[in-house]
């Protein structure tokens, strides 16, 4: 017979204040299975830790049910407490008697009757658990980081350094991301080339990173520490070891089209390199712009480049990496500017984004550092800023902030007035939001020394009216209309997750939030973490964030990568859906409907197997099973059966 130890948690006063904590131990006492019963203020000090321990060798327990708190919070406290008594982990059971419960009854009779059925229902399925032992898996040491941005590059160089090989994946033909695009970074005016290609050089020149651009993953098998990658990776046409970046090719190129670093301000040849600092250093043939390459149709880039570093025989290559954990920093994209047709976009030139309006402050920028409107490229007087363009408006693009809008408009107008004293900056603003080290001093510097002039209101409307954009608002902290003659108008855009993050989440299975961002496994405890075991996340992939605190998580997410690489073994959970062979007729519905790809067809196709590692115990499998083969253990149907008739008293 089974001897099971109940122990009743009071919680302080969480759970004592609506349920009888002494009843529910006399109650408990006396139920079949219980050899002991005890209740006490908070189990989950070391205190009551030690009580549960002395229990376990005193009354010769085989099993125990800590009637508490919700176990996301301390079953792995009360499973190590048994296991150091010398009991299996998963003899313990957690009965939550407080968010199930307390918390949610004010009658105290109708709450502690309600936690004794609570609590017979943990005891009756602990009377049939199996003891169980974690999987062991071996881990392969390297890592996969997906996108190169500031994200990647940061944690690429955080793992490599701890001695781990990476292959870091990056979409284009350079890394650097949107960073690279910048001018200045916000509060420091720090110049964002020089403090970010350093990074980009140690990692093309790091020993321990192999960098593949114009590449992206298309398959990822196994599971945590034994993931299998498939890698496309695109051709250059331009053989990196060879180039030496003479810029021959480009001069004789027929092609022109709009550089997408620039947003379009400038244009640039089919063969080209994305900005002088790119990594890897060297040209690049856009196939799609060239003017044929099957067959050829032109070939004098090949003909001006003396060091023959151009092969117009290159083609796609599948290259495959085994690896043991993924960190995702595919980074973000601008919210469409063809959706913000209210403010004029599409139809005036004069109206660009804040991105565009960046590369224009860019010394190596399409206007070598001067703002020039794109109508007539002359110097504007007066620019409009308007802040919040597609975020925070619920009823027409996106609800929620895009956090680094008022920082970095801040920033603009403050650089755009530095240009010359005749020139003048508004900015439209709901509420300024600048959470930031240094940032609230930063406003305060642009609104005080620099006369840069707020407005806190919305745009109603932009139009043309002769060679100005009229501005139409209204200043909600007066309530007078405002009506403003720009030259030029700059929308602070919404940040919306990168173009090719729905694949990304396909392919790892991960969850995605509403509106697309990757959703980490606990906003508070688990913050880098996904829930599929061995996938971290880093930067705006997960939601909006600036450049700092960009830089922390991805640290943070190398830190969880470092520590999972640097072990021999990897556990996973032993409470996995098995295969009973003798009642399985091999239908494979199971094998369909399960989300982590953890069940296929035995060897003779007539029974499924489990793959118990990749197995993330979700019940699918046992829920659809019409022969009940696929049982999942500790929580097998006789098991839910009594504890569903121990909660409605039978």
């Amino acid at each position: 017979m089974r001897r099971i130890g109940v122990f009743v948690c009071w919680c302080g006063a969480n759970i004592a204040r609506t349920v009888d904590v002494q009843k529910v131990v006399e109650t408990m006492s006396q139920h079949p299975g219980v050899a002991h019963a005890e209740d006490y203020r908070y189990l989950c000090s070391e205190p009551g830790q030690a009580l549960i321990r002395q229990a376990i060798r005193e009354h010769r327990l085989d099993g125990v049910v800590v009637t508490a708190c919700t176990p996301s919070l301390h079953e792995a406290t009360f499973r190590r407490t048994v296991s150091s008594a010398g009991l299996n982990p998963y003899q313990c059971e957690i009965a939550n008697i407080r968010e199930q419960c307390s918390w949610v009854h004010e009658d105290r009779r109708v709450a502690t009757d309600k936690a004794i059925r609570i609590i017979k229902g943990m005891v009756d399925k602990a009377l049939l658990n199996e003891s169980l032992q974690p999987i062991s898996v071996p881990v392969v040491r390297r890592a996969l980081v997906l996108g190169g941005g500031i994200a990647g590059i940061q944690a690429a160089l955080d793992i490599a350094n701890s001695g781990f090989p990476v292959t870091l994946v990056e979409r284009e033909p350079t890394i650097g991301g949107r960073m690279a695009q910048l001018s200045e970074t916000f509060p420091t005016l720090d110049c964002s080339q020089c403090i970010l290609t350093p990074r980009m050089a140690e990692v093309a020149q790091h020993p321990n990173i192999e960098l593949l651009t114009c590449s992206q993953v298309i398959e990822v098998t196994g599971h945590v520490g034994n993931f299998h990658a498939k890698i496309l990776k695109r051709p250059r046409y331009v053989i990196e070891d060879k180039c030496n970046n003479c810029g021959e090719c480009a001069k004789v190129c027929p092609v022109l089209v709009p550089n997408e670093f620039d947003r379009g301000l400038s244009q640039r040849t089919a063969i080209y390199i994305p900005f002088p600092q790119a990594v890897p250093s060297a040209y690049v043939l856009d196939p799609d712009n060239c003017l044929g390459l099957f067959p050829l149709a032109c070939e004098r880039c090949s003909q001006a480049c003396e060091s023959q570093a151009i092969d117009y025989d290159m083609h796609p290559e599948v290259v495959e990496r085994d690896i043991g954990a993924i960190l995702v920093a595919t980074g973000y994209d601008l919210y469409p500017l063809e959706n913000l047709g209210e403010y004029g976009y599409g139809r005036y030139p004069d109206v660009i984004d804040s991105l565009q309006f960046e590369r224009m402050l860019s010394a190596s920028g399409p206007t070598g550092g001067e703002v020039l409107r794109p109508s007539d490229g002359k110097v504007p007087k007066t620019v409009v800023f308007i802040q919040c363009a597609g975020s925070r408006d619920p009823e027409s693009h996106l609800p929620y902030c895009s956090k680094i809008c008022c920082m970095y408009t801040a920033k603009h107008a403050l650089l755009f007035k530095h240009k010359g004293p005749d020139r003048q900056t508004y900015i439209f603003y709901m509420d300024i939001r600048a959470a930031g080290k240094g940032y609230e001093e930063f406003i305060q510097r642009v609104t005080e020394e620099d006369r840069v002039c707020y407005i806190r209101g919305r745009v109603a409307r932009v139009f043309q009216e002769g060679d100005k954009l009229m501005v139409w608002g209204a200043d909600t902290l007066t309530g007078a209309k405002v009506e403003i003659a720009a030259d030029l108008v700059v929308l602070a855009m919404a940040m919306v997750p990168n173009r090719g993050a729905q694949e990304t989440a396909r392919m790892l299975r991960l969850a995605v939030d509403e509106f697309g961002f990757f959703r980490e496994a606990h906003p508070k405890l688990q913050p880098v973490e996904t829930l599929t075991a061995g996938v971290d996340l880093a930067g705006a992939a997960q939601a909006p964030r600036d450049i700092s605190e960009t830089v922390a998580q991805a640290s943070g997410a190398a830190a969880k990568i470092v520590a999972l690489l640097s072990r021999e073994q990897l556990t996973h959970e032993p409470i996995i859906a098995g295969v009973d062979e003798d009642l399985c007729s091999g239908c494979g519905i199971c094998i369909s409907v399960c989300p982590y790809g953890a069940r296929e067809f035995s060897a003779d196709g007539r029974t499924a197997r489990v793959v118990e590692v990749l197995c993330e115990g979700c019940g699918a499998c046992s829920a659809a099973c019409p022969s009940g083969a696929a049982q999942q253990r500790n929580f097998t149907d006789a098991q839910i059966l009594r504890m569903v008739s121990a909660a409605v008293g039978e």
